[in-house]
């Protein structure tokens, strides 16, 4: 008898669902339902870099794609055996002793502290430098060892103690706090104690800077030393974490009911979205997974015992079994890559916004299809033309650092910077510079893995910019100087989840197996170009020298303010 499993993907802008067949990896069904608070701007203050997501969104996202899969794809509900959901992170909310989050109360409703804290949120810069400063001077074990040696604002503890520093009610009412895909698996399990309930370790080694080698989460007197709030919040949050193959619980009463299925359906633990989206895509050792987004992630696993004590600097940690139980999973990522050229339509687009659309020569309907129109070819046609540009032809240099710098070496507080610029230079020449810079970005990742022993022979590309734009697939093949292969999956997170979702079901011993049948084929390749791979090479050192001058100059300003105060 045939078994299926569900895999519920969170992203920044949408929650989608697949339903699977577990014999051959094969979609039955799937449903996408996009954030209508988050599309409205709520609760988020861009020029703050204030982003933070309402959990209803989530919830009614979750109801609604996982209810659709289950009726489109009319399998009976007994034989969907287990669902398990991965999200974005580190991307924490703050809950109650009953595991509500706080903004489903009515006196949290509209009050964004209450809110989960996405990913994307830098609101924590400072917190985050100074549980650097006391990682490295406060005379005990440096919690930020196995973080890649620096702790980033996109990270749970800074979010943590940036919320409770700024809103008393919010620190007062917080019981615990829980990241998005911990929070959501919560929501589906019989298992309703918000102490004893089993944790992600792919969340909690990567962000709360959790390890086995000294017992858990940072001690007491580490994060007393921060804030004698955290140090209390400590007892109220886990010790233990668990891999993604394990049970959580099965699902609840009410959420069976309200999703056409049973409580036999197991709940696996959950996950963060790149990490489950390596298990789609086949990952293996020596292999780079890149997902390619808003922002990317960068993955990869290796043997225990090549990796041994040794620490991987600058990255986002190395995780025993955060990615396959049994290898350490490693993560990188850049915290801008469709986001840059995402910033770039929307400047593009002001003159349509702002003019177009007041204009009195035409009427509404004809400016709001002509609006769209615009909206859908932007990109298209910025990339038909940069892809004319000659190598030799002058194009500006950018930086990708629009929303910080992940990796290799966190700093959120450096921007990006464009030089090169002249009265020839047209909107298809800065296209094309950013297109460069997101992929200068992605060879200084693969560059440090490689500087610190990670041998990297495979490259594979999942996402929909690896999907959708060949232009920057083969940019990309040429920066890196290797080969790229494509993963033919739209839904490679999801579909990750429902691998991990079988195992836990017993239907494959090891993820690994269940990978293997179940993972993504591949649709495309590119190589590198060797006519313009030198060139590449010669535009990489000039996004080097305007890197340095640009970080060197951003610290040398703050030590100048710092000195002043």
């Amino acid at each position: 008898m045939k078994k299926y499993v569900i895999g519920l993907d969170y992203g920044t802008d949408s929650v989608r669902a697949v339903l699977i067949d577990t014999e051959n990896g094969a979609e039955l069904a799937t449903s996408v339902s996009y954030y209508q608070r988050w599309k409205e701007g709520k609760f988020c203050k861009p020029e703050q870099n204030q982003f933070r997501q309402h959990p209803l969104d989530h919830i009614e996202g979750l109801e609604k794609t996982i209810s659709d899969v289950v009726k489109e794809s009319g399998v009976a509900p007994e034989l969907i055996v287990s669902i398990c959901i991965d999200t974005t992170g580190s991307s924490p909310l703050p809950v109650n002793k009953e595991g509500i989050a706080l903004s489903l109360l009515p006196e949290f409703a509209e009050n964004p502290n209450a809110m989960m804290v996405l990913w994307k949120d830098h609101t924590s810069i400072e917190e985050a430098e100074e549980i650097n400063r006391l990682a490295r001077n406060w005379g005990g074990e440096d919690y930020t060892r196995f973080e890649g040696g620096i702790y980033s604002s996109e990270w749970f503890w800074a979010k943590i103690l940036h919320i409770n520093r700024e809103d008393d009610t919010v620190k007062n009412a917080a019981y615990s706090w829980m990241e998005h895909c911990d929070y959501i698996t919560f929501l589906l399990s019989d298992h309703q104690d918000v102490e004893t309930f089993k944790r992600s370790r792919c969340a909690a080694g990567h962000k709360a800077m959790w390890h086995e080698s000294w017992g858990g989460l940072p001690s007491k007197e580490f994060l007393g030393q921060l804030d004698p709030s955290l140090a209390d919040l400590r007892d109220r949050l886990y010790h233990k974490t668990y891999t993604s193959d394990e049970i959580a619980g099965n699902l609840n009463q009410e959420w069976a009911e309200k999703l056409g299925l049973t409580t036999n359906t197991i709940i696996a633990v959950g996950t963060f979205d790149a990490h489950s989206g390596a298990v789609g895509a086949k990952v293996e050792e020596n292999t780079l997974i890149r997902i390619m987004g808003t922002s990317t992630c960068d993955i990869m696993v290796a043997p225990n015992e090549v990796i041994g004590n040794k620490t991987v600097k600058g990255i986002c940690g190395q995780v025993d079994g955060s990615v396959i139980p049994g290898l350490m999973g490693l993560e990188a990522g850049q915290s801008a890559f469709g986001d840059v050229l995402a910033w770039f339509k929307d400047i593009l687009m002001w003159p349509t916004q702002s003019i177009l659309m007041n204009s009195s020569v035409i009427d509404n309907h004809q400016k709001q299809l002509l609006k769209e129109e615009i909206e859908h070819n932007i990109i298209r046609n910025l990339t038909l033309e940069a892809e004319k540009i000659p190598l030799s032809e002058a194009v500006p240099v950018a930086l990708d650092w629009i929303n910080g710098r992940r990796t290799p070496d966190a700093n959120q507080e450096l921007k990006m910077a464009i030089n090169n610029l002249s009265l020839g230079t047209k909107a298809p020449h800065i296209f094309k510079a950013m297109v460069n810079a997101i992929c200068f970005g992605s060879k200084k990742i693969v560059d440090r893995f490689e500087e610190e022993g990670v041998k990297i022979e495979k490259v594979i590309g999942i996402g929909g910019v690896a999907r959708k734009s060949p232009f920057i697939m083969q940019t990309l093949a040429n920066v890196l100087n290797r080969p790229i292969v494509v993963a033919a999956s739209d839904q490679a997170p999801a579909l990750g989840a429902a691998v991990y979702a079988a195992v836990a079901a017993g239907i494959y011993p090891n993820v690994q197996e269940a990978s293997r049948k179940m993972g993504s084929d591949f649709e495309a390749e590119y190589f590198p170009q060797s006519e313009h791979v030198e060139k590449y090479a010669e535009l990489m050192e000039q996004y080097q020298m305007l890197a340095d001058f640009t970080e060197n100059n951003s610290k040398s300003k703050k030590k100048s303010i710092v000195d002043s105060l």
